[in-house]
């Protein structure tokens, strides 16, 4: 049953006249779209006029020249030429606000001018070195970076991607630890190369080769799809609306997960010998999942205990886009021995880096390595201009309260609709998980979700996809994000999900 929750009636003979009252309820509630679509806010930025090639003709190249496994997002994909800030522009010039933020890349925004600024300077006295050259951009980016971390995380390895950074981290925790074995959570994103893919759980970003040996897939701590987990358990705004027999700051699902993970050590590790556990922060390809309040920080000392090392996914949740915290990791009261991170680091500009300490950096010397690109000049002028833009512009503070705003305002509409399972997240990384129940849970098919995803681009909102059945909305727009574009996009999700159980509900035969 499609219902709005407020008139929802369960269907039986004997109800057909509370049915059609309730059908009456919902039309006279609807937006009927045609007639009042959300108005987008305003901007004052003029886009440049598109002077490429067509439509068509990218299309052709496309499809003719360019490996594309992944594919485009939406039926008619966006040709995008122009963006500022939190706002992207097709050839028509039509503006888009983007809630995706290009994959959770634009941390500061689109073009953001220090950040393109520094860029244009640096390439107008070098571009490239390498590393076999002292430069003093890579040297003073590295210190700047390395302040933003507590203890002794304090040296610094530049790449170019997370694929990159997480490779290298499961390299120097083998090398460091002299074990192989490493675990990572099911549901986890690490990346796509032949070792990350690996550690990667989720089926549909696997391909059907060998890949390194000695790796683990833990349960997945989730409390809102898991076997356990309830209303106390995550450390968000929004809980789920699952039963929960915990006292806070009790966490029962915490212990039962931690139990399960527990079992990998009894019966698939060697005897003090695992290498490292690998963890995003807040998992986001898997659609923004947290874990129960206290679970990272009882298995950091089961690792350690095992001569293992922490490992901290930091791609998706570094750089204060969780808000209360500068990096994921804090939120949980851990302390990693290594930190990668990407995306944001460069707000679109391709980089990545490992933190690690100084005596786990040393292990990488037992032979030589070399990245080519990574530190160049160009991209450690990006990279330091986005960390001062992050402290001068207070947008981790912003993340905070906005994130805080948007998320509250997005639970409105899981109180409102059956389909709105679940609401989570902190600061600007969230997720919106839509179902066929709310009671059993059971993902949104495909076809229905993407008519939704659809509806929402077509009233200006770009919104990513997520989660292992692609039925979550992953909304991390650049911090640059405002209340007003939180408000938009819930009056555009909310017109869309309208749209969506109209059309369902015509299709109830009575």
């Amino acid at each position: 049953m499609y219902l709005n929750k407020a008139t929802q009636v369960r269907f039986t003979p004997q109800n057909i006249p509370a049915l059609n009252t309730a059908f009456q309820a919902l039309t006279k509630t609807s937006r009927f779209l045609s007639q009042d679509v959300p108005q987008i806010p305003n901007c004052e930025y003029e886009p440049k006029k598109y002077t490429g090639p067509t439509y068509e003709q990218i299309k052709k190249i496309k499809d003719k020249h360019l490996i594309t496994p992944f594919g485009t997002a939406y039926k008619e994909p966006l040709l995008l030429h122009d963006g500022k800030m939190q706002w992207l522009f097709d050839h028509t010039g039509k503006r888009y606000l983007d809630v995706f933020g290009g994959i959770v890349t634009v941390s500061v925004g689109h073009c953001h001018p220090k950040v393109n600024e520094a860029a244009i300077e640096q390439m107008k006295s070098i571009w490239h070195t390498t590393n076999i050259y002292l430069q003093p951009r890579l040297h003073e980016y590295a210190e700047k970076l390395a302040s933003k971390f507590p203890g002794d995380l304090k040296v610094v390895y530049l790449v170019n991607s997370g694929t990159e950074a997480n490779d290298l981290a499961i390299l120097l925790a083998r090398l460091y630890t002299k074990n192989l074995h490493i675990i990572s959570l099911r549901n986890s994103y690490h990346g796509v190369s032949a070792i990350t893919m690996g550690v990667t759980a989720l089926s549909t970003w696997k391909h059907n080769i060998p890949v390194s040996p000695g790796l683990h897939h833990a349960m997945n701590p989730d409390v809102y799809n898991g076997l356990w987990g309830g209303l106390h358990c995550r450390d968000s705004p929004v809980q789920t609306t699952r039963h929960c027999d915990c006292k806070p700051p009790e966490c029962k699902a915490c212990g039962m997960y931690y139990d399960q993970l527990e079992e990998i050590f009894k019966y698939s590790l060697p005897t003090g010998k695992v290498a490292a556990f690998l963890v995003e922060s807040i998992q986001g390809v898997g659609g923004v999942v947290q874990f129960p309040k206290g679970y990272l920080k009882k298995v950091f000392e089961l690792v350690r205990l095992n001569g293992g090392v922490c490992i901290a996914d930091e791609v998706q949740t570094g750089f204060g886009r969780t808000g209360e915290h500068y990096w994921g990791f804090e939120m949980h009261g851990v302390m990693p021995d290594i930190v990668t991170m990407a995306k944001g680091i460069g707000n679109g500009y391709p980089m990545g880096a490992v933190v690690t300490t100084p005596a786990i950096a040393d292990s990488l010397k037992q032979a030589l390595f070399f990245n080519t690109f990574g530190g160049n000049p160009v991209a450690s002028a990006v990279g330091l201009a986005v960390l001062q833009v992050i402290e001068e512009e207070k947008m981790q503070e912003n993340a905070h309260m906005v994130g805080t705003y948007f998320l509250k305002k997005l639970s409105a509409l899981r109180d409102q609709f059956d389909c709105v399972g679940d609401v989570r997240g902190k600061g600007l990384m969230i997720g919106v998980e839509m179902v066929t129940d709310s009671e059993t849970r059971e993902p949104l098919p495909a076809k229905q979700f993407v008519d939704i995803w659809e509806e929402c681009k077509n009233m200006g909102v770009l919104l990513g996809r997520g989660g292992m059945f692609g039925n979550v909305f992953r909304l991390k727009p650049p911090m640059c994000f405002t209340k007003e574009d939180a408000d938009f996009t819930v009056n555009v999700l909310q017109a869309a999900i309208e749209k969506h159980i109209e059309k369902q509900n015509k299709t109830v035969k009575i």
